[in-house]
């Protein structure tokens, strides 16, 4: 069990769960306050929400979780951001498949879309970003 904790990896898998948990706290806390409460049209809610978390995540990714050593380039920022956008855009699309298409409730759709992005954006920022 020593051995395997470890793992680079499994390190790194464990602190992006750390971030990534946080990052759903916000994102669903955020989403909650506005489509429940302040009765903004989930998908706005959700592209705001998502939005607030996803610099939450970049900033304790690449200071905490990804072996990023020299100092970002703007090309790597972009990077970032074209994959955000593609994340935002499943998130949004899932999203939407679950309320409008499957009929479950917002705050569940929420949850099973981020879940899905989840792991999309650790591989992608695995590959993309680390290298």
């Amino acid at each position: 069990m020593k051995k395997l904790l470890n793992n680079k990896l499994v390190q790194q898998i464990l602190k992006f769960g750390v971030v990534g948990g946080t990052a759903f706290l916000i994102d669903y806390g955020i989403f909650t306050i506005l489509s429940q409460f302040l009765s903004v049209h989930y998908l706005i809610a959700s592209v705001i929400s998502f939005s607030v978390s996803v610099i939450y995540n970049y900033i304790l990714s690449i200071k905490w979780v990804f072996d990023v050593t020299k100092k970002q380039t703007s090309k790597e920022f972009i990077i970032f951001i074209i994959l955000s956008v593609i994340g935002l855009g499943l998130n949004s699309l899932i999203l939407y498949v679950c309320v409008d298409l499957i009929h479950i409730h917002e705050l569940i759709g929420k949850i099973i879309a981020t879940a899905i992005v989840m792991v999309y954006n650790f591989i992608t920022r695995k590959i993309f970003i680390e290298k």
